[in-house]
């Protein structure tokens, strides 16, 4: 019984991309300035290779280890026109988009916003690019007094929404939510439509609940996720997956409310029985640490995830295969913009029988996708290579 658990850490780049300065990201590298913490460690990621990838060597600000490293490595290339999260699983489940999803600088137009206050019933509040901790502060009151809803963007292609629990239950605002995303479609097809709910006292502080939901709009192509279930193979999915791909091709899902509990999913899965992928999105490395510009909390959580590695390795059976990865970049120490970075992202694929050598540089995330159907036996309908032969065309198995 073949199992891929395949793990993004969220927004864990290792280094800027060639294009990164038409995207205004100027020498951006998340693993370089995470590394400089005191409370970066990761020695089982090293030992896994994640300092033998092509370009990190020599970025890293701690010594590396002469052992050989015992994963499969790579250095992804995002080919899509992006650097989003949404841009960025859909490549690696196999879809390229040519064109970045669109966002809004300058707050949505009336030709989104007029429809929206129609459906609603309600006024609009904001419609700016906002902290969404800041956006609730200075706005809270204000929909409190009026019902109006708070409407704001940021950086990435996101209709978000923000409203009391007590002004308007968590059902309703859902449902707004999928107002929402009946509009935004077309040229105004953003990423994810956001329900941000708050709760607090008027003239008070303000606090986001835990009940944030995700409405996304579908891949507009096939995916890995779509040929493994009708393969009749398992794809469960770990904490946002099911959002980012709005439930397509997917037969089993658990959210989570940030690392640990993915984390726990993540064991939990392992002892279960299944045949096909566990898709799991550790969120917290882009959430709360990188877009908060909080470089000692990033690495903390990365040495989290490092220090909880044995264990997972320790459930693995012999035929199943890890993969870790990323989906883009947010490097913290960045300041020009709070924004994602546009970045190549690691590939470490580790298993009983995977042989641990260096793929180089890859071309498109999508290999990753296609490494996963060929294991497999399904040929992918899609663009992307199989990280299970080498250059020579050796396969990276070795024999039962």
């Amino acid at each position: 019984m073949r199992r891929v658990f395949l793990i993004v850490l969220d927004s864990f780049g290792i280094g800027a991309m060639e294009d990164a300065a038409s995207y205004g990201d100027i020498d951006v590298n998340t693993l370089k300035t995470v590394s400089s913490s005191p409370f970066f460690r990761m020695p089982h990621m090293e030992e896994m290779g994640l300092f033998r990838i092509d370009g990190v060597k020599e970025n890293i600000s701690c010594p590396v280890s002469g052992k050989k490293h015992t994963a499969a490595i790579a250095r992804m290339r995002e080919r899509s026109r992006g650097k989003d999260t949404t841009i960025g699983h859909w490549e690696i489940a196999g879809v390229y988009s040519p064109k970045p999803l669109p966002t809004y600088p300058n707050g949505f137009p009336e030709e989104v916003l007029e429809p929206f206050r129609k459906k609603t019933g309600r006024g609009v509040l904001c419609n700016l690019p906002y902290s969404g901790t800041a956006v609730i502060q200075e706005y809270g009151d204000a929909h409190m007094n009026t019902g109006d809803l708070i409407v704001y963007t940021s950086a990435d292609s996101v209709f978000q929404i923000a409203a009391h629990e007590n002004i308007v239950p968590l059902e309703q605002l859902y449902e707004y939510c999928r107002m929402a995303r009946e509009i935004l479609q077309g040229e105004h097809g953003v990423g994810r439509v956001i329900a941000r709910p708050f709760i607090g006292p008027c003239g008070g502080s303000f606090t986001r609940t835990p009940h944030r939901h995700d409405f996304s709009i579908l891949p507009p192509a096939v995916t890995m996720l779509d040929q493994l279930s009708e393969s009749g193979k398992d794809v469960i999915a770990v904490g946002k997956i099911k959002d980012i791909f709005a439930g397509k091709g997917i037969t089993e899902s658990v959210y989570t409310s940030g690392n640990a509990e993915g984390i726990e999913r993540t064991f939990a899965y392992l002892d279960k029985d299944f045949e096909g992928l566990c898709f799991i999105n550790l969120v917290d490395y882009d959430m709360l640490y990188g877009h908060r510009r909080d470089v000692d909390g990033y690495a903390k959580a990365l040495s989290v995830f490092d220090d909880k590695l044995p264990e997972i390795l320790e459930k693995m059976r012999e035929d199943d295969i890890l993969m870790i990865t990323a989906d883009h970049g947010c490097d913290p120490g960045y300041l020009a913009t709070t924004d994602h970075t546009r970045e190549y992202t690691p590939f470490l694929m580790y298993g009983p029988k995977v042989k641990p050598v260096n793929l180089g540089t890859r071309d498109t995330f999508a290999d990753i996708a296609a490494t996963v159907l060929h294991y497999f036996g399904i040929a992918p309908l899609f663009e992307g290579d199989t990280m299970l032969t080498d250059a020579e065309g050796s396969g990276l198995l070795t024999p039962p």
